[in-house]
């Protein structure tokens, strides 16, 4: 059998987000879910925090759960996260909400990034990440 004629089984979330930017908010695929990078945007799409580290940093994590949560999981599924950040200077505030947002013992991976620029200049920090979830 060839990888076409192989059934897929994967499920995406928050498709009302993925057509018009032509990506996939998160892909589960078997237990796995693979997330697209979170950027500090509320649920209708509107920047949050222009130039507050902290504020960013707060609203990507809860973007980053509310994706988990749809798709059945949680924080503690998390494996592994990676974290751009636009300046040395958003380092604190970008570990501090990680550090209130994962309560341990068993913490994710992550790897820190510094970096030019996001997608769009208001943007300072980014996180993607990959969880494992139970399977369903």
């Amino acid at each position: 059998m060839t990888a076409s004629q192989r059934p897929r089984r994967i499920r995406r979330f928050h498709e009302e987000w993925n057509e018009p930017l032509a990506f996939s908010q998160a892909v589960r695929a078997g237990n796995q879910l693979w997330i697209a990078g979170q950027v500090a945007v509320d649920e209708q799409g509107t920047p949050v925090g222009a130039g507050d580290g902290a504020r960013q940093a707060e609203q990507v994590w809860h973007n980053l759960a509310g994706v988990l949560e749809a798709a059945g999981g949680g924080l503690d599924d998390l494996v592994s996260t990676t974290t751009w950040i636009v300046d040395r200077a958003y380092r604190d505030a970008a570990t501090e909400a990680r550090q209130r947002w994962l309560t341990g013992p068993d913490y994710p991976t992550n790897t820190l990034l510094i970096i030019d620029g996001l997608g769009r200049p208001e943007y300072l920090i980014e996180i993607a990440a990959v969880a494992i979830l139970d399977e369903r």
